[in-house]
């Protein structure tokens, strides 16, 4: 009888342990870091907690997605803004387009549609709940006309957006968006989180309601489209991992196609005139958490450029924390933008010339 509990002792330890190891290695416990940008970066401050940023493709303007995250934790909520920045202006300073928003305002991904007839849309997931207020969540839908935001639509669905992250528009009216989990915060979704268990979901907006698009996922994060529409690419955070999938425009269908491993906790993904994804990484996620509680406790920041035709994969900048918790990374020409999750500022990059 002692034997028996002795091994069944012995064979639990183990498996904690084992599972220990698994979780400790997939948030990037054990990876080594060598910083390195071939390139030169200025930090340009006045957009706190930059989490989301997507540069818009005839302009050269840069929207970001701001939101004190900090703040709102600590109780002390103050309204987020989206934010325009000029690539093409020396010495460019944030000019704030939502300047009357009040406290439920609280962006987070967002999604810029250019209008083949010059209107153009700009998507954005909100969480008033950061605020304390009732819903949880929004998608709050704005036209850009002459520079300026016009707020259109407030879309709301509390079985559909659990745990909204971001968000990728299709026309002026659809979009498709990730929920990082199937549960919202609490014992079920930490429980989700750790265990890496299956079961969140991507949805899909056709205009009036919302539809499952993609199941059973494990933390989906970022979401992009290919240039051409045809195909939708979604970042997994756990799994460190870009799915690709190809995209039926005329029924909205998706079929799985390739997974691309990456090798770090992935966020936003941006996609280049090329088609290539450019997507901000946590290579170290345990440290995100304890920098989002103090800014003092530092997050490396990474920024990866992969090749969704070859699956080729570069580490492009790598920062042991003096610019922490990178969430987005997009590029026009040479120029690399960078955001955070909760820190002041982004970084505006120059990458040196290819050889």
């Amino acid at each position: 009888m002692l034997r028996n509990i002795l091994i069944a002792t012995l064979v639990l330890v183990l498996a904690v342990g084992a599972f220990a190891l698994r979780t400790l290695y997939s948030a990037g416990a054990f990876t080594t870091l060598e910083p390195h940008f071939d390139g030169v970066c200025e930090r340009v401050r006045g957009a706190v907690g930059s989490e989301d940023l997507t540069v818009h493709p005839r302009t050269g303007i840069a929207y970001v997605s701001a939101s004190d995250r900090r703040a709102a934790m600590s109780g002390r909520p103050r309204p987020g803004a989206i934010l325009a920045y000029d690539l093409d202006r020396r010495g460019a300073t944030f000019q704030n387009l939502t300047p009357d928003a009040g406290l439920d305002f609280q962006p987070h991904g967002i999604s810029l549609v250019p209008g083949a007839d010059g209107r153009d849309t700009l998507f954005v997931v909100n969480h008033p709940g950061m605020a304390g207020l009732e819903p949880l969540h929004s998608i709050e839908v704005f036209d850009l006309v002459d520079g300026s935001l016009r707020h259109r639509t407030t879309i709301r669905d509390a079985d559909h957006l659990v745990m909204p992250n971001d968000i990728v528009g299709v026309d002026r009216e659809r979009f498709y968006l990730t929920n990082t989990h199937a549960h919202p915060p609490g014992t079920a979704q930490t429980v989700e989180t750790y265990l890496q268990r299956p079961g969140a979901r991507v949805v899909f907006y056709d205009g009036t309601r919302f539809h499952a698009a993609i199941e059973g996922l494990t933390y989906p994060n970022g979401i992009n489209l290919s240039v051409d529409g045809r195909t939708l690419y979604v970042a997994g955070s756990t799994p460190r991992a870009v799915r690709v999938y190809d995209r039926d425009p005329a029924n909205e269908s998706l079929t799985f196609r390739k997974e691309i491993f990456v090798g770090s906790g992935l966020d936003n993904i941006e996609v280049d005139e090329e088609g290539v994804l450019w997507i901000g990484a946590h290579p170290k996620m345990l440290k995100v958490g304890p920098h989002g509680r103090d800014t003092a406790n530092r997050s490396p920041s990474q920024v990866v450029r992969v090749d969704p035709a070859s699956g080729e994969v570069e580490e492009v900048y790598l920062d042991e924390g003096e610019f922490s918790g990178s969430s987005v990374a997009a590029v026009r020409g040479r120029r690399l933008l960078v955001g955070q999750i909760f820190d002041d500022g982004i970084l505006d990059c120059t990458l040196n010339a290819a050889d």
